[in-house]
């Protein structure tokens, strides 16, 4: 993550606090803000850095494929289940599992989502599976306002929205675009030596 601004520094500090913790984190911001840099850094400073983080991209649109993906399924599930698949959910036990840009999430989905962060079954499956993680979410939309349309369940919003933290555009902290132009530069073309100014 680069950048020196006041907003920057909050987030760090916000970031710090809440990687210190357990709770469902809500990462709210528009496209290419970092949010997946900011859960990958609250997974890697949590107590759970030895386990997994496993990510998952909730915009998918096939309903059925997202669920596979998420809760896996038994033999005979579904026509073709011909074997156990482990989802995402099992896959992340002991880590971290990020639910990335869940506004995108079909609202049925979302009540089994609900029902999974009480008590995980694999599709088809009649047995609770005992998982133990950390879900962090991400949003590029106002989520609240979703709920209030009715699009985003507001049991499941609460759920996740245990802390939020905000990442602002760069629009709204424009005195880091001279630390990210030397931060590239530095990168992409270390021979170069380039003086701006922030």
């Amino acid at each position: 993550m680069v950048g020196s601004s006041p907003q920057m520094k909050r987030l760090y500090d916000d970031i710090k606090t809440v990687a210190e913790n357990d709770f469902s984190v809500l990462i709210q911001g528009e496209n290419g803000t970092g949010k997946e840099v900011i859960a990958t850094v609250l997974h890697q400073h949590s107590a759970r850095s030895g386990g997994p983080l496993i990510k998952v991209a909730c915009h998918i649109s096939n309903t059925n494929l997202l669920e596979d993906e998420l809760f896996g399924h038994e033999p005979g599930a579904f026509t073709g289940a011909s074997s156990r698949r482990i989802g995402r959910f099992e896959q992340a036990n002991g880590g971290t599992i990020y639910l990335d840009d869940i506004d995108d999430m079909p609202i049925d989905t979302q009540a089994k989502l609900l029902r999974v962060l009480q008590e995980l079954e694999r599709l088809g499956g009649d047995k609770p599976v005992r998982v133990d993680i950390r879900v962090i979410a991400s949003t590029k939309v106002d989520l609240l306002k979703k709920v209030d349309e009715g699009s985003f369940r507001r049991d499941l919003y609460h759920r996740l929205n245990v802390i939020d933290l905000h990442v602002p555009p760069l629009r709204k902290r424009e005195g880091d675009i001279p630390v990210l132009v030397q931060h590239f530069v530095a990168r992409y073309s270390p021979d170069k030596q380039l003086n701006v100014d922030p």
